[in-house]
């Protein structure tokens, strides 16, 4: 990680983190992505084969290892 494009901090370490991707406007989850953490704020940042991996699977090329219901707040 050169810096953060967030708070510019140069500190990072290397986690698996899970993010949620909204695909035609369904929420999906990804976990145990490998990601560069910014030690500052928290940012991940993705390489481009994991982010080109992700979006693969985004768009058909896997099968989801499960489903799960979630709970719906809106905040008002």
């Amino acid at each position: 990680m050169s810096h953060c494009h967030v708070c510019g901090s140069n500190s990072a370490k290397q986690e698996r983190v899970s993010e949620v991707f909204v695909v035609q406007g369904r929420r999906i989850l990804v976990e145990d992505i490998p990601a560069s953490v910014c030690l500052r704020c928290g940012e991940p940042t993705f390489s481009r084969q994991t982010t080109e991996q992700v979006r693969r699977m985004l768009n058909g090329e896997a099968k989801p290892v499960r489903s799960e219901e979630v709970d719906v707040f809106e905040y008002a």
